[in-house]
């Protein structure tokens, strides 16, 4: 897995975000994930 690959996730968080920022998208990004695939069932 090349470096771009591990990052893309982080792609939409600010420069300087800490821990709780990050969090906080990642957080938002699994709920959308998690609506998207009960609305594809």
């Amino acid at each position: 897995m090349s470096d771009r690959q591990e990052t893309d996730h982080l792609e939409d968080v600010p420069d300087g975000s800490g821990c709780t920022e990050i969090w906080e998208h990642l957080s938002e990004r699994r709920d959308a994930d998690e609506e998207e695939e009960t609305v594809e069932e």
